[in-house]
């Protein structure tokens, strides 16, 4: 594989990129499990470490016809087939074709050729041979998580954690020697949205950590804040809310308390779980004002979109698709509220394309507190990159964005998309330059700021 690979011929993209390289890594927003990285055993094998946990992957397979039978998808029920993992990579080699062009290939090959030393792409002809090498290595100690995280040079990495979550796993990684840290994110979700089937467990559950009887919507926030500042006293700088509208909404305390009571009532309407979602995303913010935690939005992705998938394997597996979002009016009364407010820091991300240059990079562009996250999903490819460059760009900037966020459970893939996006990054700076947008030294300047300093400064890492 090329040592220039995505950068071209530019000599000065290479430059930059060289540049880039010699930061460490700083992920303030993504999903990989702390537990795992406590128990630090090694990998079963290639099919869960690539397959299994990749629903880029299981979604693509499965519109070739493939069932999640046959790759031994775990099922809901305890009743999972059998399936033989070489089998199973044997499907991925035989239908490989099939991601061409896609980010996962790319992401695959790149570990594949700067982990395992493959540089042929996955072919019937290879699939027993690349299996055979990958667990091979995968069976040695420096393939253990442990050993991989001082090897892809992490300085920061933030996980997801939700409501209740005691944080165990964390407080025993800080004895670790990782060669850098591995902090939690706190997500209320659970007790944000009560149109999940599990939301009156997790306000039971949020009653028993944090000590709050819930009985009123002053209790509620009054538990979510004691919370928030366990997650803050254990690392934690960001909070994450994903929501399936950024619509915000501000109510007097007496109107508050009538909507939780019907919410907590027999007959609650869809439109009394959009007004709630709506107030406690805008309760968030003031919450974020006051403590400081970034609050992360990542609005617009109809969940579990195929029933038969998501009963069948459960939340994660039933093809998420995208939806049209707006965000002016929807924003506009969080933003009057806490958007002046020195400590509000607020992160947006989107799956609508059509959002960049329209309203996310006006909003951007006028509030302190309010940057832009990179291309989120179906988006964080090198083509959506350059996509949400060019439309964000000309209002907001650089500096009112957040640098690059990987947002993966597959943890060997972190290195590669931090490592893709610098070269993205060199490449696009460089084109700026020959377009006289940017000089060498103003391009040479934002190197750093993309590929570390802007994450770092605006997480408080």
């Amino acid at each position: 594989m090329r040592k220039n690979r995505f950068l071209g011929e530019d000599k000065f993209a290479r430059e930059l990129y060289a540049e880039m390289a010699k930061f460490p890594i700083i992920s303030p927003h993504g999903h990989v499990d702390a537990k795992m990285l406590l128990a630090n055993e090694n990998f079963i094998d290639s099919v869960e470490l690539f397959i299994r946990p990749d629903h880029y992957i299981t979604r693509m397979l499965y519109s070739q016809g493939i069932s999640y039978e046959a790759l031994g998808i775990p099922r809901l029920d305890g009743n999972t087939a059998k399936s033989d993992p070489r089998e199973v990579w044997r499907l991925l080699c035989k239908h490989w074709q099939v991601f061409a062009s896609t980010p996962s290939r790319i992401w695959l090959e790149e570990i594949l050729f700067t982990l395992f030393e493959i540089e042929e792409s996955l072919s019937t002809s290879n699939a027993d041979s690349t299996y055979d090498l990958i667990n091979t290595k995968l069976a040695t100690s420096e393939f253990k998580p442990q050993a991989l995280f001082k090897r892809f040079n992490i300085e920061v990495l933030a996980t997801t954690d939700g409501t209740n979550d005691q944080l165990l796993a964390h407080q025993e990684l800080e004895k670790v020697d990782l060669g850098g840290r591995v902090i939690p994110t706190f997500r209320p979700d659970d007790v944000s949205d009560p149109s999940r089937p599990d939301w009156a467990d997790s306000i039971s559950k949020l009653q028993e950590s944090s000590g709050v009887e819930i009985s009123s919507f002053a209790d509620l926030l009054l538990a979510v804040k004691k919370r928030r500042l366990y997650f803050a006293k254990h690392g934690a700088t960001a909070t994450d809310h994903g929501v399936f509208s950024a619509a915000t909404l501000k109510l007097s305390s007496n109107e508050k308390e009538r909507l939780f009571l019907k919410i907590k009532g027999e007959s609650p309407t869809a439109t009394d779980f959009e007004a709630f979602r709506a107030v406690m995303l805008f309760e968030h913010a003031k919450m974020a004002a006051e403590d400081g935690l970034v609050m992360q939005l990542h609005p617009g992705s109809l969940r579990n979109y195929n029933k038969k998938i998501y009963e069948t394997y459960g939340p994660d597996r039933g093809f998420d698709i995208p939806t049209a979002t707006t965000y002016t009016k929807e924003l506009q009364p969080l933003l009057n509220e806490v958007g002046n407010n020195p400590n509000f820091k607020m992160v947006i991300f989107t799956l609508d394309e059509t959002a960049y240059s329209r309203e996310l990079a006006p909003i951007a562009g006028a509030y302190p507190g309010v940057r832009l996250g990179p291309p989120w999903w179906f988006l964080d490819s090198l083509n959506g990159l350059e996509r949400w460059r060019d439309a964000i760009t000309e209002t907001a900037g650089y500096y009112n964005t957040v640098g690059f966020i990987d947002d993966t459970r597959a943890f060997c893939s972190i290195p590669v998309r931090h490592d893709l996006a610098r070269r993205f990054d060199a490449k696009y700076l460089a084109r700026e330059v020959e377009r006289d947008r940017l000089t060498q030294e103003q391009a040479m300047q934002l190197a750093p700021e993309l590929a570390y300093n802007l994450s770092k400064k605006f997480f408080s890492l």
